[in-house]
């Protein structure tokens, strides 16, 4: 599931982006202060960025300046949202760093156009209508699952965690981050829902002498194992 950060002072206008993102499969957080964004992404980097030229705090254009200068976040892809539209100002927001900018107000399908644009050619697997990994196929489009070839059935939400961790091989996942990644921050359900779920999800893929590809770090949460193999 890609992860878009949106940096945007217009409420109406973070939230407009925010539920069409959504409504695309994206995972979404929003900042609306430059200086809050810049500490939010020395924690963790999301998948894109859309970063606004005029911001409280930090300005966009600064902002990316110094994303481009750290290594964490140098590639990071970076679409400067702005109502500058000069080719002046169109050259020194690319200048400085970004991949794309978009001059408002701007349409929406376009928008989202680009998003998917830049995620494609930086982040291919994070866009890749299917997901492979050892024996696993995971289909985001016909949201069909099967191992060695056959069919595995699978409820919503134990779906969508097989997606999430599926989506970064390797990486481990608190119950906290996968609450977030997977039911939403908007809802409370109790960590150990996880735990249930993750039990759900292996009785469903774990058939006689398949090796489990779900790995429990003690005291850390869950990863998905892209070295497994049968048994």
């Amino acid at each position: 599931m890609p992860e878009i950060l949106i940096v945007e002072d217009e409420e109406p206008l973070s939230l407009l982006l925010r539920y069409n993102l959504e409504a695309e499969g994206y995972k979404v957080n929003v900042s609306a202060r430059g200086d809050e964004a810049e500490l939010l992404l020395q924690e963790s980097q999301p998948d894109l960025l859309l970063l606004d030229w005029m911001l409280p705090g930090l300005s966009g254009i600064e902002l990316c300046r110094r994303l481009r200068a750290r290594s964490e976040t140098e590639r990071m892809p970076i679409i400067m949202l702005t109502a500058r539209g000069e080719e002046s100002e169109r050259i020194r927001g690319l200048a400085t760093g970004a991949d794309d900018y978009v001059v408002k107000p701007f349409s929406i399908p376009e928008l989202m156009a680009r998003v998917r644009a830049i995620l494609r050619r930086a982040k291919p697997e994070v866009v890749s209508t299917m997901l492979k990994s050892g024996d696993i196929e995971l289909d985001r489009e016909t949201h069909r699952v099967r191992r060695t070839g056959r069919e595995i059935h699978l409820g919503p939400t134990e779906f969508r965690l097989l997606e999430f961790l599926m989506s970064a091989p390797g990486r481990v996942y608190s119950r906290e981050q996968l609450l977030d990644g997977v039911w939403g921050h908007d809802v409370y359900v109790d960590e150990r829902t996880v735990d249930v779920h993750v039990g759900r999800l292996r009785k469903a893929i774990n058939k006689g002498r398949m090796k489990d590809p779900i790995r429990t770090v003690r005291g850390a949460g869950y990863a998905f194992n892209d070295q497994f193999a049968i048994g």
